[in-house]
């Protein structure tokens, strides 16, 4: 499968720890999350065992763009929520705690869901330049 350490979410597709699935096709699997932020928090993950989103093959990553908006429109519908959260994390750093893979969809119920410290800075005009002249040739190389 992958040269990626073994994870729960390995041990969830292998059907060697239950789940309650929401949807599975070739490339993904979406189940409820165990330890919910709201009702209907669900997760969506790819079958590609690969830690960090830039890792995902462009099938993987195409499989789970054509399924999540389908996805939060059913866990709309199911909850009732009329707002909701699409969150994924990349590296312990930035909180990921499972290193599979992972989207969650937190529906926003009253209180219940994802609560943001969000903390904007400013951006220079020359570092913007000088970003999107690094990422533009990262795009160029990596095609």
């Amino acid at each position: 499968m992958s040269h990626q350490p073994e994870t729960i979410f390995d041990k969830i597709l292998a059907g060697e720890i239950p789940s309650h699935r929401v949807y599975e096709d070739e490339h993904v699997l979406a189940f409820l999350d165990i330890g919910p932020l709201s009702r209907g928090h669900t997760l969506v993950i790819p079958k590609e065992r690969k830690a960090q989103l830039d890792e995902l093959s462009d099938d993987a990553a195409a499989a789970i763009g054509r399924v999540l908006p389908r996805l939060c429109r059913a866990v709309m519908q199911a909850t009732g929520a009329t707002a909701y959260n699409v969150l994924q994390n990349n590296g312990a750093t930035a909180h990921q705690a499972v290193m599979h893979v992972h989207f969650h969809i937190i529906p926003k119920l009253g209180p219940r869901g994802l609560g943001i410290d969000w903390r904007p800075s400013s951006l220079a005009s020359d570092d913007a330049a000088q970003l999107v002249r690094a990422m533009t040739e990262a795009l160029d190389n990596n095609s």
